[in-house]
């Protein structure tokens, strides 16, 4: 291709995005990748496959500029954005076919402006192919966008209404319920969606701190219900992956917050991984640790239902991964809620003098009950949690589908085109 050839990049927008890193988990040809500030994407990779432009919850990467080869935005530039530049033309029109192919073969180039996902290796299992982008058929409309850099209004202020630890006292996992109350202003919510969170200060480079994302811990009518609260599930971030020192800056400042502090929020985002409400549907909740905000959320909603004689049926199963039971969010709740409301099991991969058990171990074990349930168009399945719990979660899926008989072939394609298999993985 000559480098005066005129390309489409892509590009994600550094003001809007949260840095949920689905574009990255997704991304089939691994084009995508981030430091501590921003995501980029690297244009050498890019195969316009636009597999990351319907997951992500914000619409930060849905952003594109035309422009000659020669002048492509390298990610080291990308890297030390604070927004978009504007000296070129913006073109959110969608990617033709045409500028596909002078970055592609023709064969693939086909393969992409027919709908055909691009995978780097077709013989491997891709997990992340499986997640739905649209909600359930029944799912209740999702208002998003409504605060941030780029919306009506910018930020809003919650107050603190609450801030209890969740899990035992004198553990390193330091894990909070925190409760916002957003007094008169508008914020309405759907189990599933999430908000951002703007922690106060700058960084090490001077420049305001970009917002923390969180998933809603609680139903759409409150916390306390009937009145305009939402709560979060935080943990305390005090290392990294590699297990080195380091204070979170968004859970430590959110963790340290007192009754009466004011915070500044952005959102709600998200529009897919929302709950059915049609009667009769089930729910099979997948998570660990924190990831099981979204969870609780769904759970408490229909809880309510059920106690005020509003819901006819449907199955709610819980597969929920920590380290101990010390270590896990909501373990004594979860302990009193009714057998026949909900089929809790866990799976703790550190419990001394025991052996490592996690949710797919689970899952497998339970295949007696849970296959019938993959089996059934009104099931709806959610998982949250560590990016790595993703492939093994998906892969026990696959086998117990297979074990009932059930091709997946067939099961997850449908769970994915009638948005019934939700992914949020970090």
């Amino acid at each position: 291709m000559s480098e005066t050839h005129a390309i489409k990049q892509h590009l994600i927008d550094p003001e809007i995005c949260i840095r949920c890193n689905t574009c990255e988990s997704i991304c089939p040809v691994k084009a995508i990748s981030h430091d501590s500030r921003n995501y980029v994407v690297d244009v050498d990779k890019c195969k316009f496959c636009l597999a990351c432009i319907a997951p992500c919850p914000t619409g930060s990467i849905d952003n594109w500029r035309t422009l000659p080869r020669l002048n492509a935005y390298s990610v080291t530039a990308q890297l030390g954005w604070d927004e978009l530049p504007s000296e070129l033309t913006n073109d959110t029109r969608p990617v033709r076919a045409e500028l596909v192919e002078a970055v592609v073969d023709p064969e693939t180039a086909l393969r992409l402006a027919q709908g055909e996902r691009f995978t780097a290796a077709d013989a491997i299992f891709n997990s992340a192919q499986y997640g739905a982008t649209l909600p359930p058929w029944s799912a209740a409309h999702a208002y998003t966008h409504l605060y941030g850099p780029k919306a009506a209004g910018k930020s809003i202020t919650a107050t603190v209404a609450g801030n209890v630890r969740v899990t035992e006292v004198g553990r390193d996992y330091d894990t909070h319920h925190i409760v916002l109350d957003f007094g008169g202003m508008p914020f309405p919510v759907l189990e599933g969606q999430s908000i951002g969170i703007l922690p106060p200060g700058t960084d090490a480079n001077g420049r305001l701190h970009h917002a923390r994302q969180y998933s809603i811990a609680s139903p759409r009518n409150g916390e306390r219900p009937g009145y305009n609260n939402l709560s979060l599930t935080i943990k305390r971030v005090l290392e990294n992956h590699q297990g080195l020192p380091v204070r979170g800056v968004g859970s430590n400042y959110m963790c340290d917050l007192q009754v009466g502090d004011k915070v500044q929020v952005i959102g709600p985002f998200g529009a897919s991984f929302l709950m059915p409400n049609h009667p009769h549907s089930n729910i099979v909740m997948i998570c660990t640790g924190t990831g099981s905000a979204p969870m609780r959320a769904m759970t408490e909603w229909r809880r309510r239902l059920r106690a005020s004689g509003q819901f006819e049926g449907g199955k709610l199963m819980l597969f929920f991964g920590a380290r101990t039971k010390e270590e896990l969010p909501y373990f004594g709740p979860l302990q009193n809620l009714p057998k026949d409301f909900i089929d809790i099991n866990f799976a703790f991969s550190r419990t001394p003098g025991q052996p490592k058990r996690y949710v797919q171990d689970v899952m497998r074990e339970r295949a007696a009950d849970l296959g019938p349930l993959l089996g059934d168009p009104n099931t709806c399945v959610y998982v949250c949690g560590l990016k790595s719990m993703e492939e093994g979660v998906l892969l026990a899926l696959r086998d117990v589908a297979q074990q009932r008989g059930l091709s997946w072939d067939t099961v997850g394609a449908a769970f994915k085109t009638e948005g019934r298999l939700h992914l949020e993985t970090y």
